[in-house]
């Protein structure tokens, strides 16, 4: 319907509207237009690559849109603040799938187009061959195969192998980080014996795999190196802690962004090449970011070789000691400067706007309230920060972790609202911690520390803390949103 320039001209602009996008989500006070930017680039290259040259079968296309629009916006109602990591990890799944099922379908259009070819007679000339093709029904991404060179045939192979072999990796191993993140599965590392020594197995077979591929053999060796993809996937993410899960999320993203620039090349479709590009280095990017906010090595993560011990943990001495609602309204009566740390637990109870009400009550009282992020709060990058933009908090007190850390000691009061990992000493004390080497937000250097907090458990990531039982902690229970809203009260 649309010639091959405009469709160029369309993809070049909705790449330009990518670029932005990301780059304005990198503040919040340009992250609302970027998203825009966002829907407004993929609806170009929606509708052009639709209605462009070589695509049929509208009505079957209308008809698939009109139900993935309509799944979409039932999943965007429904879904929580909370679940939105979860949420991520299931979508960068259905990217792995596509990637799975458009590599097995340009492989089996590729037979087809072979299997013609080597019944045309010889000598044909290519305007010829096009003809016949197209006497036999072949059209679109088929009648683009049937002019390929053999080693442009070749290149294709590499291509649609590497497509399955990435989407594949992503599928499974986005399904596990779901679950974990979910609660279905256990946030604990668990590897199968073997370990490490499993997955390598895995990628070198599937490296023979594709020499076999590439000299011949049929489907069979593209579903046979599926199947280890497959389990690559699910026992990398198996074998990832709790604790690591928001650098886990970032990480897929960066396997889904690769998986649909390989879909690109397969499809020979430069817009899908362009954005699976972003989206795959972006992902690396921030993945790289937060492993150095974590401490790890960025290598590791990929290969899924961390989250585990070493060696048995430190004992934690002493009793938590808890505080109601008078005691911490009392302190905060008395203290000039305040710091907050929020985590998951404020997420989970929603509690985010009566900590902005609270921030505004202090505010209003002369005393300087200020936030504090680290990378990997929550679980997904960036997770408090938009909470705390929905509740209206100011940008210019919401601070990251190297902008406030060194002021804990300067700080009257410390709160803390369900946050566990990022505020645990045993990071800098315990070498066999499993966040052992992590940077930290050191709460516990200021003068008094109140934890906002369920119950005694331990956080997502099964690790004790030992903030909980320091003499100048005290321990506010109970849920998070009712337990500031019964502050709010006092103040």
């Amino acid at each position: 319907m649309f010639g091959d320039q405009l469709v160029t001209a369309a993809a070049i602009t909705a790449s330009v509207l990518f670029i932005l996008s990301l780059g304005g989500l990198s503040g919040q006070e340009s992250a609302k237009r970027a998203v825009w930017y966002g829907i407004i680039g993929m609806g170009l290259a929606v509708f052009f690559t639709v209605f462009g040259p070589g695509i049929g079968n509208y009505a079957f296309l209308l008809i698939a849109m009109v139900i993935g629009a309509g799944a979409g916006q039932y999943v965007a109602k429904r879904v929580e603040m909370t679940e939105m990591p979860q949420l991520v990890a299931a979508l960068h799944s259905f990217v792995g799938l596509a990637a799975v099922f458009i590599g097995y379908n340009a492989h089996i259009e590729l037979a087809r187009v072979m299997e013609i070819k080597a019944s045309l007679p010889a000598g044909l000339t290519e305007a010829g061959i096009a003809s016949a093709m197209h006497e036999r029904g072949i059209k679109g991404f088929a009648e683009v195969l049937s002019h390929k060179t053999s080693a442009e045939i070749a290149i294709l192979k590499v291509e649609v192998f590497l497509g399955v072999f990435i989407g594949a990796v992503t599928f499974t191993g986005s399904i596990v980080a779901f679950g974990k993140l979910a609660g279905k599965l256990t946030s604990s590392a668990k590897k199968l014996p073997g370990g490490h020594m499993l997955n390598l197995g895995a990628a070198i077979l599937s490296f023979l795999l594709l020499v076999l591929y590439l000299n011949g053999a049929g489907f069979w060796a593209l579903l046979l190196m599926s199947l280890f993809a497959f389990f690559i996937g699910y026992h990398l993410i198996m074998g990832i802690g709790g604790a690591d899960m928001p650098v886990v999320v970032s990480m897929l993203n960066s396997y889904s962004g690769w998986a649909a620039s390989a879909i690109g090349f397969t499809l020979g479709n430069d817009l899908l090449i362009v954005v699976g590009a972003l989206v795959g280095s972006s992902g690396a990017i921030l993945s790289y970011i937060m492993c150095k906010a974590m401490n790890r090595s960025f290598v590791s993560v990929i290969l899924g070789g961390f989250g585990g011990t070493t060696g048995p943990q430190m004992e934690v001495e002493g009793e938590q000691v808890a505080i109601d609602a008078d005691g911490v309204a009392a302190a905060l009566d008395e203290a000039d400067s305040v710091v907050i740390v929020p985590g998951y637990g404020m997420a989970v109870a929603q509690a985010q706007g009566n900590v902005a009400e609270l921030t505004r009550k202090l505010r209003a009282k002369g005393k300087t309230v200020r936030f504090a992020i680290h990378p990997v709060a929550g679980r997904l990058p960036g997770h408090m920060n938009v909470l705390l933009a929905e509740a209206k908090v100011p940008y210019d007190i919401v601070l990251e972790m190297d902008e406030i850390n060194e002021d804990f000691p300067e700080t009257d009061v410390a709160i803390v609202i369900g946050s566990n990992d990022i505020v645990n000493p045993a990071a800098q004390d315990d070498p066999n911690s499993p966040i052992a080497g992590m940077p930290v937000l050191e709460v516990w250097k200021a003068k008094q520390v109140f934890v906002s907090k369920r119950g005694q458990g331990t956080g997502y990531s099964g690790i004790e803390n030992p903030l909980f039982y320091k003499e100048n902690t005290r321990m506010y229970y109970g849920d998070a949103k009712d337990s500031i809203g019964e502050l709010l009260s006092r103040i």
